[in-house]
């Protein structure tokens, strides 16, 4: 399967995403929503931080694999589902698949990391590792499919997976409903896609403000040039924003998303300590993205009411990076 492949032939609405927050709510958590006074200080704005660290897995990824598996009928459940991740999405697979008393196939780079080895391992996985490619990603998940009939499950270009992340942002509209703006990190724009969705939906005048790293800018370019560019060698601290956009996220991304936004490595590493220090909760690289481009003022928050997701807190703490 390459990274544009459709699973469905149709965009999800808002409606998907409400039937993905009443099918998920007995399994997730719902993550608090926090401030914090000195941050606003710096930013001149009123931030409220969703904090998807705090989500099972440790990241937003759960809720999306959620909605994916327990969507399927038994019958299509009972081969068991397969993913290819290196990380957050294998997990939330992984821990969605047991919960739904059915085997999740994993195939990951020999390349990850240790820490994520363990977790998805941890969870119950059947993994399998690959080489360090997305071509040897996709064809030994293609052969696992193959083989055991599994449902393969994409980590962002599925209308289940955008409908279930977008169940974030309904919870952090449901809190603080007069948001003016939401910054959320890309990747894939399972996230960011799934934000917009629900923010235009539940109310029009919000600005959708995506953030992707410097060095890892393929959304920013898609988004600016109108077509798909896609991700050659991204070189970022913040791994879980390496992936290209789908055919499926970037059509709502256009649709919905006001702008994107590209932030340097040392500032993603000097947000992330910052929110470490300030706010006294551990998030990953990728977590920190959105908060960098608010201490570089990329985007005009001065006096407004702005929403954050923190998309994730998985860190190996044998390599921090300070």
């Amino acid at each position: 399967m390459t990274p544009h492949t459709r699973i469905e032939s149709h965009l999800p609405t808002f409606a998907e995403v409400e039937a993905a927050a009443k099918r998920i709510e007995p399994y997730t958590h719902r993550t608090p929503v926090l401030t914090c006074h000195s941050l606003n200080g710096i930013t001149g704005a009123q931030l409220f931080f969703k904090c998807e660290n705090f989500q099972k897995i440790g990241a937003f990824k759960f809720r999306g694999a959620c909605n994916a598996i327990f969507s399927l009928s038994d019958e299509e459940a009972k081969p068991g589902v397969a993913a290819h991740s290196s990380g957050n999405h294998a997990a939330a697979v992984t821990l969605a698949a047991r919960l739904r008393g059915i085997d999740a196939y994993i195939v990951m780079p020999r390349t990850a990391s240790e820490l994520k080895k363990r977790a998805v391992a941890g969870y119950g996985a059947k993994i399998t590792f690959c080489e360090p490619t997305q071509r040897s990603r996709e064809t030994t998940c293609a052969q696992i499919v193959k083989q055991t009939g599994a449902k393969e499950i994409h980590s962002y270009n599925d209308p289940r997976i955008i409908a279930g992340q977008g169940t974030a942002a309904l919870e952090l509209l449901q809190e603080v409903s007069d948001l003016e703006t939401i910054l959320a990190p890309v990747g894939g724009g399972g996230l960011l896609s799934g934000t917009a969705l629900s923010a235009s939906a539940m109310n029009e005048q919000i600005e959708v403000i995506g953030v992707e790293p410097e060095g890892a800018d393929d959304a920013f370019r898609s988004f600016h040039s109108g077509a798909i560019v896609p991700s050659i060698n991204p070189k970022t601290i913040a791994d879980g924003l390496l992936t290209s956009l789908g055919d499926l996220t970037f059509t709502i991304i256009r649709r919905y998303v006001h702008d994107i936004v590209t932030v340097s490595e040392s500032t993603i590493i000097k947000a992330m300590r910052m929110v470490w220090e300030r706010m006294n909760i551990i998030i990953e690289p990728s977590s920190a993205v959105p908060v960098a481009a608010l201490l570089d003022k990329l985007v005009d928050v001065k006096g407004k009411k702005v929403g954050v997701i923190l998309s994730g807190g998985n860190v190996d703490l044998d390599r921090l990076p300070w």
